[in-house]
């Protein structure tokens, strides 16, 4: 038998411990045991809510992307509208609620692009995806104490060439925008 035709089998989780509280995440260390040596190994998992994107698309055909400082990177990122699912919200409500909180547009009728899982090595949460097409602006940019962004409206028509150059390279961003790409193709 190849090594490619073997199956891979789950390992048997025994136990977690919350190493750490950062707000926006935990820190997890969990043992599990490994299904071909039966010897239990430590692993770190962040534990954290689901997330949100929200390609917003004008009637002009113009995406609603939003510009900010991102402390990880140290650098400005072009990114659409997105963030953290509220506890008790879904996920269709939480993009709409992003989308006017960072760029005053209004996203209605919302399209899922579907369901990503962001790290699965290290998360244990998903990214959901949605396409909003006819948005309008009704409101000014509702920032944080601890955000400052600015909207840019880009047409549709960069979005490859955004990508490919690397001017998009938030890879959250970049999977949502590649899904839609690829969807509207079809």
């Amino acid at each position: 038998m190849s090594e490619d035709s073997k199956t891979v089998k789950a390992w048997t989780r025994i136990g977690s411990e919350m190493i750490a509280d950062c707000r926006v995440l935990k820190v997890q260390q969990t043992r599990s045991i490994s299904p071909l040596t039966q010897k239990e190994h430590a692993f770190y998992v962040f534990d954290t809510v689901d997330w949100v994107n929200v390609l917003p698309i004008t009637t002009q055909d113009e995406v609603v992307f939003v510009k900010q400082y991102r402390h990880g990177s140290d650098a400005l990122s072009l990114e659409i509208p997105g963030g953290m699912v509220d506890e008790g919200e879904l996920p269709i409500v939480a993009a709409a609620r992003e989308c006017l909180e960072e760029s005053g547009f209004k996203a209605s009728g919302l399209t899922s692009l579907g369901v990503l899982n962001p790290n699965p090595a290290i998360f244990n949460n998903y990214l959901h995806t949605y396409l909003a097409t006819g948005v309008t602006q009704v409101g000014s940019i509702q920032n944080t104490a601890t955000e400052e962004t600015v909207v840019e409206l880009i047409p549709v028509s960069d979005l490859q060439e955004l990508l490919v150059s690397g001017a998009i390279d938030h890879a959250l961003v970049a999977a949502t925008l590649w899904r839609y790409l690829y969807f509207r193709q079809g």
